[in-house]
């Protein structure tokens, strides 16, 4: 079965015909090319495909796109519009090397922002539990989270740590 969908994602309004069985990820991915927002799981364990749904994380492979209709999701892709224009956060991990591998990286990336948005100045603890939803094969977990501590410093202007 088909049905009309309306959503904002990354600030533009989208007007789509979807299949009712696809979930979130799936509409970003295939009919969007939206391809930051990555597939691991696909049981929402891992966290690769987090998304900011209605200004929360969530695991956009365990809700349907059906779901989002009238909804703001905003992906990896918001954040900048590439290699050279790259958000702060993101700046943080690669002077970090806290993307290791990258295929974890958007969905750390977008729950540190949530983060860092409700908490500006966030301990180690809270940074680990911002980010235990979100798993990293690697184990980058170390410099995921001085990444996050150098950009919540970046962020009230204070020096990056040596």
């Amino acid at each position: 079965m088909r049905m009309p969908l309306t959503l904002t994602v990354n600030g533009a309004e989208e007007r789509l015909d979807i299949d009712t069985r696809q979930n979130l990820v799936g509409l970003l991915r295939e009919q969007l090319g939206l391809t930051g927002t990555h597939v691991g799981c696909s049981t929402g364990n891992c966290g690769a495909c987090t998304v900011v749904l209605d200004g929360r994380t969530v695991k956009s492979c365990s809700i349907l796109a059906a779901d989002v209709d009238g909804h703001e999701v905003l992906t990896i892709e918001s954040l900048s519009s590439g290699a050279e224009d790259l958000h702060p956060l993101q700046q943080a991990f690669v002077a970090n090397q806290g993307l290791q591998c990258g295929f974890c990286t958007p969905g750390m990336v977008l729950s540190a922002l949530k983060l860092l948005e409700e908490n500006p100045d966030p301990t180690e603890d809270e940074i680990r539990h911002a980010i235990a939803g979100n798993l990293c094969r690697c184990t980058g977990y170390q410099l995921v989270i001085k990444s996050v501590v150098e950009a919540a410093r970046a962020r009230q202007g204070a020096p990056a740590a040596a």
